[in-house]
């Protein structure tokens, strides 16, 4: 059982009327002497993007490898297993599946209807959360009204609407209006807990958690367009200096902060996106949840990290987890907590954190816990049926399997027809700029990160609207900026960090992938050609830069079609801060495909651009390799790239070479 104490809207007497004890005063639990212990395991989900059940809505098919359907059985496996538990979110859950777009976009839920993923959640229970970056992608309104807040901003209408069954807070993000936070900053939870008294014996009482939420600072400009005007961001140290004094005043036996960001030890800014490390040393914090990083805490990443045990997980001393993304763990700390002088103390040295994968080996998952899939039925026939809707056809594949490596088949497409949009739109508006060369910029979403389905692939024949929202994958809006030669140039050699340094003389296989999200890596279309050099450092790579094959000069006017995300500044691209958008659309880039594909009815090859850049010749004399799908080779020829499957990794991914010498 818990309870919510809206602590940070109502008085310190009516705080204290609701926790039964003085205001500010410690609640005396009673029968817990000093001596006594207390396991508890804090479970966390995060970045779930509302996949709610196991199911490709790309490729139409059931896949047991992620879905929140599972996670949900662990959960029950966990509570099964540990006396006392308690269960968290750590944002990015609304948006990022078809279902999520559905219910949002294409026939949004009724205020009376609560959000598919929130039955979902609330079917297992939930003791609190935060809100992500992409919580805000849809706008305010959408958000305030599924999570049932009355947020003070413009074009938000304070009302009663169906949201989730537990308390969602968020510390750093304020109204403009008021300058007051648009959810509740915090917390406490009371928890039914059995602990264990010095004599050995169980002794009942209540657990009071105090948590605390964050967001990162970037949503400003990530999704300036839903927000600029209505809501202003803290960092996320600063927002935790300010209400951490009220949270202790509380006397709360735990504090858990639940941050959507991940780990960085880079120096602080209050724009910091992935600030965990520095919180983390926000005094009064007993644990911490991490999220937005798409990846696993602790984990061999962070293995080299200062001041980090990423085996133990701990960061700065604080018990930290971080549970992956898409449904595919459980974060799960187990800490032990020791009754001393009165309080409840973490016992760091019997503390740790790990993270449960839903399939611990291949073709070993959990099965789903059958009471999701009919929470979410209607809504999710619904969706397939409108993600089959027929939009056209293709004469020829387009794939990302090799999307690195020089097949943009499926990158034209987005290119084209964010090219002839811009082109129609500025052509109207702007008409003293139809001299100037409108170029597109597009990354292939859908790289391999997710695991060997998580590729776009659309086969020749006709299309859908799924094959629209696989070949676009986010629900970005488009947006372009002027630039110049020099601008373009660095945009590109941004784009190309996404290679490592390839060593011509080193034996030895060389990884050509880095770091660098696939999500980044853009490649331009429209008249315009590159070479890229990965013998060359970072920010050297791009060379014979040419416009309709003439060189481009560093003051050479251009206007680049890309996404919103882009355009504001998301990946750090240089001159990317919204001073130099010129056309701010109203409509999605993905519906930007889907109109361009109606009008063309049958695409051809004719229709896209060629393959715009090639990599510099280079010899090497060990392999260059990458992983992609297996079994894929037959797509790499029939694309005149010098691949080839050098082994199966058994997994459904498998290594290749390519052979860098070759165009």
């Amino acid at each position: 059982m818990f309870k919510t104490l809206a602590l940070a809207t109502l008085s310190a007497a009516l705080l204290a009327a609701c926790a039964g004890t003085p205001a500010g005063k410690p609640a005396a639990p009673t029968g817990v002497k000093d001596g006594a212990t207390l396991d508890l395991a804090i479970l966390e989900t995060t970045d779930v993007h509302s996949n709610i059940l196991s199911y490709d809505y790309y490729k139409q098919k059931d896949d047991p490898t992620f879905g929140y359907e599972r996670v949900a059985t662990l959960i029950r496996q966990a509570r099964r297993e540990f006396p006392n538990t308690v269960l968290f979110d750590s944002g990015d859950t609304i948006q990022g599946s078809v279902l999520a777009d559905y219910q949002a976009l294409v026939k949004p839920v009724g205020c009376d209807t609560e959000l598919g993923i929130y039955k979902a959640m609330d079917a297992v229970g939930y003791d609190g959360g935060t809100a992500g970056n992409h919580e805000f992608n849809y706008g305010l309104p959408f958000l305030a009204q599924v999570t049932n807040t009355a947020m003070n901003v413009d074009g938000v209408s304070p009302r009663q609407c169906a949201g989730p069954k537990f308390p969602l807070v968020l510390s750093n993000v304020y109204s403009a209006r008021d300058g007051k936070p648009i959810f509740k900053p915090w917390t406490i939870v009371e928890k039914s807990v059995t602990a264990t008294g010095p004599d050995g014996k169980p002794v009942t009482t209540m657990l009071r958690i105090g948590i605390i939420g964050f967001t990162p600072p970037p949503i400003l400009d990530w999704d300036k367009r839903n927000l600029a005007g209505k809501v202003t961001v803290d960092g996320v140290v600063e927002a935790a200096n300010k209400y951490m004094p009220e949270v202790k005043a509380e006397h709360p036996d735990l504090v858990v902060a639940i941050l959507h960001g991940g780990l960085n030890t880079a120096p602080y800014t209050p724009q910091m996106e992935n600030g965990g490390w520095y919180l983390a040393g926000v005094p009064g914090i007993d644990a911490l949840l991490l999220g937005h990083s798409h990846t696993e805490f602790p984990g061999p990443r962070y293995a080299d990290m200062k001041d980090v045990d990423a085996k133990r997980g701990l960061v700065r001393g604080v018990p930290a987890v971080m549970g992956g993304f898409f449904g595919k763990d459980l974060g799960v700390i187990d800490m032990t907590l020791k009754r001393e002088a009165g309080r409840w103390v973490v016992d760091k040295d019997k503390s740790h954190s790990q993270v449960r994968p839903i399939c611990p080996k291949k073709n070993e998952c959990v099965a789903p816990d059958p009471a999701i899939a009919p929470i979410v039925r209607e809504a999710h026939e619904a969706a397939i049926a409108y993600v089959n809707t027929p939009i056209g056809a293709t004469d020829h594949p387009l794939s990302s399997y090799f999307a690195d490596e020089g097949n943009m088949s499926a990158l034209a497409v987005v290119n084209a027809a964010q090219i002839d949009y811009a082109r129609d739109d500025l052509g109207r508006t702007h008409p003293e700029w139809k001299d100037v060369p409108v170029l597109s910029a597009a990354s292939a979403f859908r790289t391999g990160f997710g695991g060997p389905d998580d590729f776009t692939d659309v086969p020749a024949g006709p299309m859908t609207i799924r094959n629209a929202a696989d070949l676009y994958f986010y629900p970005n809006t488009l947006a372009a900026v002027k630039t110049d030669g020099a601008g373009v140039k660095a945009w590109l050699e941004k784009s190309a960090t996404r290679f490592n340094r390839i060593d011509p003389a080193k034996e030895g296989e060389q990884a050509l992938i880095g770091g660098f999200p696939g999500y980044n890596f853009d490649q331009m279309q429209g008249g315009i050609t590159y070479t890229i050099d990965v013998s060359k450092p970072e920010g050297e790579r791009i060379v014979d830069l040419r416009y309709k094959g003439k060189p481009v000069k560093p003051g050479q006017p251009f206007i680049v079609v890309t996404n919103n995300y882009r355009a504001s500044g998301g990946g750090g691209f240089p001159g990317m801060d919204d001073a130099n958008i010129v056309l701010s659309a109203p409509d999605g880039n993905r519906e930007v495909v889907i109109h361009w594909v109606e009008a063309k009815k049958t695409l051809t090859r004719k229709d896209v651009d060629k393959r715009s850049w090639i990599f510099a010749p280079l010899k090497t004399r060990g392999a260059v390799t990458f992983t992609s799908a297996s079994g894929k080779e037959d797509v790499a020829k029939s694309l005149g790239l010098p691949i080839r499957q050098l082994r199966d990794n058994g997994d459904g991914t498998a290594v290749y070479s390519i052979d860098l010498s070759k165009r």
